[in-house]
């Protein structure tokens, strides 16, 4: 077990090292637009990636508006389970998140999609809608990348395909996003 245990933190050290810090400027950026135009940013992904969403959301919603002259506009697209499971029901699964962004979505917003694969039907959906419509794309992936990454503007990917390490690096790079506003004064100008 203390091999294996050993062998986890290594391989997570190694998938955080892929992360390229220049990649996460321009994201800090497009947020930074958006907040000073009063755009809204939306955020979603499923599983593990829905419950970084949410907390992505807290933080940038609480911690950096706090920092801030105003408060982010910030919504998770994962919240709300009667929505999604009625659109789900209705519908499919795979407009979970198309049809609640279709509710509010307008050209100058941010679309923020979380995932390990980059193939999840729903992401991909939004993400398609979004783009001709004007909203500002960004994609977190793992190392698979796929249509996520295709079709989003801005990409970080996470160099790794098991799902608990790139899950616990896109949160990594979550935190980055919202501490860039809370602790530092470059992000504010």
């Amino acid at each position: 077990m203390l091999d294996w245990l050993n062998h986890y933190i290594t391989a997570q050290k190694k998938a955080l090292d892929t992360i390229n810090t220049a990649d996460i400027v321009p994201l800090i950026a497009t947020l930074r637009e958006a907040h000073r135009a009063g755009r809204r940013i939306y955020v979603c992904g499923n599983g593990g990636s829905a419950a970084n969403s949410s907390h992505f959301v807290t933080d940038l919603g609480k911690n950096s508006s706090e920092a801030m002259p105003a408060p982010f506009r910030v919504i998770s697209l994962t919240d709300n389970t009667p929505w999604i499971t009625a659109l789900g029901n209705d519908y499919s699964f795979d407009d979970s998140f198309l049809r609640q962004l279709q509710n509010y979505g307008e050209a100058g917003d941010v679309l923020l999609v979380i995932s390990v694969s980059g193939n999840s039907p729903n992401l991909v959906k939004v993400l398609e809608w979004a783009k001709p419509r004007g909203l500002k794309t960004i994609a977190l992936v793992g190392g698979k990348r796929g249509r996520c990454a295709q079709l989003a503007e801005q990409v970080v990917v996470v160099e790794d395909t098991h799902y608990g390490r790139v899950e616990d690096v896109q949160m990594n790079i979550l935190h980055m996003l919202c501490y860039a506003f809370v602790e530092c004064e470059g992000a504010r100008k």
